[in-house]
């Protein structure tokens, strides 16, 4: 078989049988990282609000995970590859952030007692070493 008969069928092709490469045009890519910096700006502009009741936290695993979406898609280039393959990142990506945000929002239910027990047991250990320098 020769090279160009190769080259149509799609065989013979050293990095995957008949998957070409392609050119991404740097207009989109500046794009892409406009949108990431925006993104970025929003995500410190809700830091700074206290929407109460966890949504700060919901807020936050939204945004983060629309840019890892954006990543994904543009800078590893799953926008052009098979649809399947950028499925079930995406679906990872949400049940991740479903997972995460789920995590961080039972950690407000028991946060204050950690706290206080943790600043307890130092103070304690604080005091009990005080003596033994003193020696």
């Amino acid at each position: 078989m020769s090279d160009a008969s190769a080259h149509e069928t799609g065989h013979g092709h050293a990095h995957g049988g008949g998957h070409h490469p392609h050119v991404v045009p740097m207009w989109l890519l500046f794009g892409v990282i406009g949108i990431l910096l925006f993104l970025t700006v929003v995500t410190v502009a809700a830091a700074q609000v206290d929407l109460g009741g966890g949504a700060n936290v919901v807020v936050a695993v939204l945004i983060a995970s629309v840019k890892a979406a954006f990543v994904a898609l543009y800078f590893m280039h799953l926008r052009w590859d098979k649809p399947f393959n950028a499925f079930i990142l995406l679906l990872s990506i949400f049940f991740l952030a479903l997972f995460l945000g789920f995590a961080l929002l039972d950690t407000s239910q028991y946060q204050d007692s950690i706290d206080v027990r943790y600043a307890e047991e130092s103070i304690k250990a604080l005091k009990a070493a005080q003596p033994a320098a003193a020696h």
